[in-house]
């Protein structure tokens, strides 16, 4: 939705969430308590009662609003800034364009929507011929981990792992300079270690079984024809990268240059809602205007698993 149509459509807080609630209608409302499926809006208190039960429950229930104080509008602004660009806002030029006062509940609304999106994107899985590599993206390690000495290379305190897996399908008699292989959809997933059980853990759950799978033939990869139907495992020389596995690497230097142009001081356990939401976007790149309505389709659809303080969890790796 471009910028006048949105002005258009939600000049005000009192259109934002008649919108909502026309998502949350579409959707259903059950009420948690006995089960029925019929109520009737109270519209001076934002919430829905159960005709059968009296029990009452505001239209932010199980959605990615819930237990958030900030204004319905804040939340359209915030989903049509992050869908009418390629690229992505960060939560402090959010904030500048809200005029909020305080960054943390901001930050927080940003997340929230990444974490949804990555929702959105984890009921599908990738199929037909995909391209599997491995990634590392730097994030910012604890004072502790700064006391030690770093490792060098994949193994460092301050790179996440990261599995990244590409729907590609191989083009006959491509053009002069264009790519043997043509890109669909793409799934990215941090994960704790390179282990081939790890690999195949997130293998079977992020690309279908009867999958064709591409890799190297790095030992995090051995064990994946268990979980595809087919894996071409192979050694592969730097010069042969753009003709073997082209998008996984494009895909990877894309999303490296969005988080260093973009997102400053990234930890690592909130990379892979940055991630989630280039991937989102990604995958949903010709739906033009479209983008926003499935965003706010998503926001009623989906509550959030986001906790904005992570205890207990070192930053070494």
């Amino acid at each position: 939705m471009n910028l006048l149509n949105f002005i258009l459509n939600f000049p005000d807080e009192e259109s934002c969430i008649a919108h909502f609630k026309a998502q949350r209608d579409q959707i259903g409302i059950v009420c948690p308590k006995c089960g029925s499926t019929k109520h009737i809006w109270l519209k001076n208190k934002l919430r829905y009662e159960c005709t059968h039960c009296h029990h009452r429950q505001s239209i932010r229930r199980g959605t990615v609003l819930e237990f958030s104080k900030l204004p319905f509008r804040y939340w359209y602004v915030a989903m049509h800034l992050l869908t009418s660009t390629k690229k992505s806002f960060s939560a402090s030029e959010l904030q500048r364009q809200l005029g909020h006062k305080r960054y943390q509940p901001i930050w927080e609304m940003h997340k929230k929507l990444s974490d949804i999106m990555g929702k959105r994107d984890n009921e599908y899985q990738l199929s037909g011929q995909i391209e599997l590599d491995n990634a590392f993206i730097t994030t910012l390690i604890s004072d502790d981990c700064k006391q030690q000495n770093l490792k060098r290379g994949a193994g460092s305190q301050n790179k996440s792992k990261v599995l990244v897996m590409t729907e590609s399908i191989v083009v006959e008699n491509p053009k002069p300079g264009k790519k043997p292989k043509k890109i669909n959809h793409i799934k990215m997933q941090v994960v704790p270690d390179l282990r081939a059980d790890t690999a195949v853990e997130i293998v079977k759950e992020q690309i279908d079984s009867k999958a064709e799978l591409t890799t190297d033939d790095s030992k995090t990869f051995f064990k994946l024809h268990q979980a595809v139907e087919s894996q071409k495992a192979q050694v592969i020389e730097p010069e042969d990268l753009q003709k073997i596995l082209p998008w996984v690497h494009i895909s990877i230097a894309n999303v490296k240059r969005l988080l260093l142009d973009m997102h400053h001081q990234l930890k690592k356990e909130y990379l892979q809602y940055y991630l989630n939401e280039f991937c989102y976007k990604f995958n949903r790149r010709y739906f033009g205007e479209k983008m926003f309505d499935r965003l706010v389709f998503a926001a009623a659809n989906y509550n959030t698993d986001f906790k904005s303080r992570i205890y207990n969890r070192s930053l070494c790796g």
